[in-house]
């Protein structure tokens, strides 16, 4: 697997600052998968080899974190925390609401690739609940008529 110029930058410069090459593992997980655009059975195998880990240690960690796939999805994935700050705020309606919008289910993408909704556990903005995450941006104390706006904005983009 070849990546980017940019990414080996990264990936050179993330080793000089961590005490070991398995500390870069969740950063370089991350690079490899906004390139790719998931974590292929490639990606996987070159990033253990880099970092002297076996491909179960690296799937191990890939499969704890919620921002990590395996899968391709959507150019923007929204993901609508529903943990029970959020909840107690209205998330599950809102939950209900991004399902119908989209026409899908937990971790579906649409047909033209454009969005993928995940109903997620939390990304700890409880204080601004009901929260979601589109990509890396979060958007916080939402409404139905707040979270269409948003995603509205998100889809004049695509």
């Amino acid at each position: 697997m070849t990546f980017s110029p940019e990414f080996e930058q990264r990936f050179t410069e993330m080793l000089t600052h961590y005490p070991s090459k398995r500390s870069v593992l969740v950063p370089t997980l991350l690079y490899a998968q906004d390139e790719v655009g998931y974590l292929s059975d490639e990606a996987i195998t070159e990033i253990a080899q880099r970092l002297q880990l076996t491909e179960l240690d690296v799937r191990n960690v890939i499969s704890y974190y919620s921002m990590l796939t395996t899968k391709p999805r959507g150019k923007y994935n929204v993901q609508v925390c529903t943990n029970i700050a959020c909840i107690l705020r209205g998330a599950d309606d809102l939950w209900e609401h991004c399902q119908k919008k989209f026409g899908l289910r937990h971790k579906q993408t649409t047909p033209d690739g454009q969005f993928s909704i995940e109903e997620v556990e939390c990304i700890g903005a409880c204080s601004w609940a009901p929260a979601m995450q589109v990509n890396y941006d979060f958007h916080e104390n939402l409404t139905k008529d707040k979270f269409d706006t948003i995603l509205d904005g998100y889809k004049k983009k695509a």
